[in-house]
């Protein structure tokens, strides 16, 4: 083992890494339907089609078209240019209602739009504003930390359209189930492509910032506690994010550590063996042992046991969940934890000090070099400026700038500098002696021009006064250098930033698909997702006028048991006749401890057992439990009795359980030392009776109860027309038993039986219908000359 712990574990895998910037031309990502949206045409052209009075480019048609059917076996006939088209067509309806409702001009889809645009905009530009920008970003969210969980739809950086879209669809879709009420554990643990999510359902735990990737990062930093992010696109794909909590940051904190190393697969009597050995040396620390004499004798980390166990400090996130909780509850320098187990072994925990969050100069230089080691570097930065020079035809005016620099005085360095226009300019100077005050009009000359843009000294000095700062060892001449560098710089920037959409016809065709999926995004909400779960009349008289959809084939009521052996499944046939099965393993009993001589449980165990008991069953209504006393060494029998009694008298009132799910058992006549009551549990579920049988064997026997239909189960399926009975199979070397205890004929489903297909359909009636009443609005009439032009076979 390293002498630090490793980093939080596979929970965080995929996102512990920063964000590398993109360096060459991003892929299209998409939002619904992504490959479609494109939007009004920049520069003048035929059209391919008139939406009313709105012509819809054929270029732009012609570039979406291609990029995402060239791959396609019919790429060029008229069938999939025509096709595409109708789909094309229909989208762009959309979103022409959608900005009929004036959805485009809301704060809200600005703010979202600006966000998408700033992260597009990445790998088009790197400069020193953006990096100063992000290094106190990175600050400020230092001060908090989030928690967070995640699903995520894996999608390669480079990935084709095609498959972009089909992420983004997917994720979606999922964001949609999770907002409209299914448990978001839940759905990471079945659907998301972060292999820890099959063990931690999604959850990342805490973390602040510099610890995931830049975009997901600022998304859970945007995102409000309880609510689920947009889909968020980083270099692993498309992600949604749930944020759980958030909380003033812990800081850092020094510890050491000694450690008794054992895996979680050792035998048990390593795992015994190794338990015992951290107890006992717990027990010698707290009886007041040498810390260090002890870590060196004893501890099995050899890089840090000669250093008496002194680990680097480290901050949320950065270590083993397990050990960095204990490691921050600890107080006071000094302070020791009890053991705790993590997957390397047992550990006891040693506190060297806290270390709150440095002040933000301290740790600028820091955060800077994090910075610099990815795609917010200087040195991209220097290299964007240096092309866009070039590019963008920068020309400086000599002139302008000497006079511009003349203005430079002591006001300056001490951050106190004001403009005041032309009439409080100065010249360099003249021949017969010092400055003179330069004529009116003077600071609108300009000072440099971009692709022909001036811009005037006004403007530069303007910028000089809004950010200056106090500079006591810089020369004033000095500080209007850094101050015009800065000036040339986001200018530059601005002007580079500015053009894009009509440099770049990649990043232009990306914002507006990203504008135009905005807008759709919240008009299919409003017209047709959840219309579609609200409308609950208009969904039940869509569902009884195609209830002919809907229709239950042959069913059959019963159970299906498998087993591995005809031994095994006799047994499971027999016990399941109870239908009260024991609850397998130490969950299945409780012992409640009463103080001698009364039947009142003693505070230190009783009342703590019974409480957790009576929180069992009401968190699990299939649950059932049975009370029996034993007899304490010199006390009777009745009072045996009365504690049974007592503890189901407990569980009814304060646990406000039903007293038919308590039941007294048999007295015992065994003489115990405690005497302790027992309380057996019971469940009516038969995955407990699955439990018991399989505590050998996970696959000994499984049971499957219910209402089957063709496809449920592949034994079960031969039997839905049998009468009802028991009937006995052998198949792929499992056997059987099929109790069928009564056959359904088809029939009609209730809404309740198919809501998740009807609500589907509704949607898709509601869209089209939609559609339809837009073609009626905006007439569609096609250029057939322009769409000939892109049929090539």
């Amino acid at each position: 083992m390293h002498s630090r712990l490793p980093l939080a574990g596979a929970a965080a895998a995929t996102l512990l890494q920063l964000a590398a910037c993109q360096t060459s031309k991003p892929t299209t990502a998409t939002t619904t339907p992504a490959s479609l949206a494109l939007g009004t045409p920049v520069a003048a052209g035929p059209a391919i089609e008139t939406l009313g009075t709105y012509p819809v480019s054929a270029r732009e048609f012609a570039y979406v078209y291609k990029k995402n059917n060239s791959t396609a076996p019919d790429y060029g006939t008229r069938a999939s240019v025509t096709d595409y088209l109708t789909l094309y067509t229909n989208f762009r309806l959309k979103v022409l209602d959608a900005e009929k409702h004036g959805l485009d001009t809301t704060q809200a889809f600005r703010r979202e739009l600006d966000g998408y645009k700033q992260q597009l905009a990445l790998p088009y530009l790197t400069e020193k504003g953006v990096t100063d920008q992000l290094v106190r970003e990175a600050y400020d969210r230092m001060g908090q930390e989030v928690n967070a969980s995640h699903i995520l739809v894996r999608v390669a950086p480079d990935a084709a359209p095609a498959d972009t879209l089909a992420a983004y669809q997917k994720v979606v879709a999922l964001r949609q189930r999770v907002t409209g009420g299914e448990d978001f554990g839940t759905v990471a643990r079945a659907t998301s492509e972060d292999p820890s999510a099959r063990e931690n359902a999604g959850k990342l735990g805490y973390f602040t910032a510099m610890q995931m990737v830049y975009p997901f990062e600022t998304a859970a930093y945007r995102t409000p506690v309880g609510q689920v992010s947009q889909p968020i696109r980083t270099r692993f794909g498309y992600h949604i994010i749930k944020v759980n909590d958030r909380r003033a940051a812990q800081g850092e904190i020094k510890v050491a550590h000694l450690m008794v190393r054992v895996t979680p697969q050792a035998p048990r009597a390593d795992s015994v063996a190794a338990h015992k050995k951290i107890d006992e040396l717990y027990a010698r620390l707290r009886k007041g042992e040498n810390w260090n004499k002890l870590v060196a004798q004893f501890s099995e980390d050899a890089g840090s046991a000669p250093n008496g166990g002194e680990l680097p400090p480290f901050g949320t996130g950065r270590m083993i969940p397990s050990f960095e909780e204990v490691a921050f509850k600890l107080q006071k320098p000094g302070d020791i934890s009890a053991p705790v187990q993590t997957p390397y072994g047992w550990h006891i925990i040693k506190l060297i000090e806290k270390q709150p969050l440095p002040p933000f100069a301290t740790m600028e230089p820091t955060l800077k070099s994090k910075v610099g080691k990815d795609s917010r570097s200087e040195l991209n930065r220097a290299a964007f400026l240096k092309r866009i020079r070039q590019e963008d035809q920068f020309v400086e005016i000599p002139a302008a700038k000497q006079l511009a620099f003349a203005q430079a005085d002591s006001a300056l360095v001490k951050g106190h500098y004001k403009f005041g226009g032309a009439a409080t300019m100065r010249t360099t100077g003249t021949k017969t002696g010092g400055p003179k005050t330069l004529k009116a009009g003077g600071d609108k000359l300009p000072l440099f021009t971009i692709s022909g843009k001036p811009y005037s000294v006004a403007d530069f000095l303007a910028f000089v006064q809004q950010n200056q700062r106090p500079r006591p060892t810089a020369t004033p001449q000095f500080a209007m250098q850094q101050l015009y560098d800065q000036y040339v710089d986001q200018s530059l920037t601005d002007f580079e930033k500015a053009s894009l959409p009509t440099k770049y016809e990649d990043y232009r065709m990306l914002v507006q698909e990203y504008r135009d999926g905005i807008l759709l995004f919240q008009l299919m909400d409003e017209k047709v997702w959840s219309k579609a779960i609200e409308d609950t009349a208009g969904l039940r008289k869509f569902f009884m006028a195609n209830q002919a959809n809907y229709q239950f084939g042959q069913r059959a009521r019963g159970t299906v048991i498998s087993a591995a052996s005809p031994q095994l499944l006799a047994r499971a046939q027999r016990e399941l006749r109870a239908s009260r099965y024991p609850v397998a393993g130490k969950a299945g009993t409780a012992l409640v401890h009463f103080k001698p001589g009364t039947a009142s449980p003693a505070n230190s165990g009783g009342s703590a057992v019974l409480d957790d008991v009576a929180r069992r069953l009401s968190q699990d209504t299939a649950l059932t439990v049975t009370v029996a006393g034993h007899i304490r060494k010199g006390e009777s029998a009745a009072l045996a009795r009365q504690r049974t009694t007592a503890a189901i008298d407990y569980l009814a009132k304060t646990g406000k359980i039903e007293r038919r799910r308590l039941s007294a058992g048999p007295a015992s006549a065994a003489v115990t030392a405690t005497g302790d009551t027992r309380i057996a549990f019971f469940s009516n579920s038969t995955s407990a009776l699955e439990a018991s049988l399989n505590q050998q064997n996970p696959l000994a026997v499984q049971i499957q109860q219910r209402t089957f239909q063709k496809g449920d189960n592949k034994v079960m399926d031969d039997y839905l027309t049998r009468p009802a009975g028991t009937y006995q199979v052998q198949r792929d070397g499992r056997y059987y038993a099929i109790l069928v205890k009564q056959t359904l004929a088809p029939g009609a489903k209730a809404l309740r039986d198919a809501r998740g297909q009807a609500t589907s359909d509704y949607q898709n009636y509601l869209e089209k219908q939609w559609i339809a009443q837009l073609r009626q609005q905006y007439p569609v009439k096609v250029n057939e000359d322009e769409v000939s032009k892109l049929v090539t076979k």
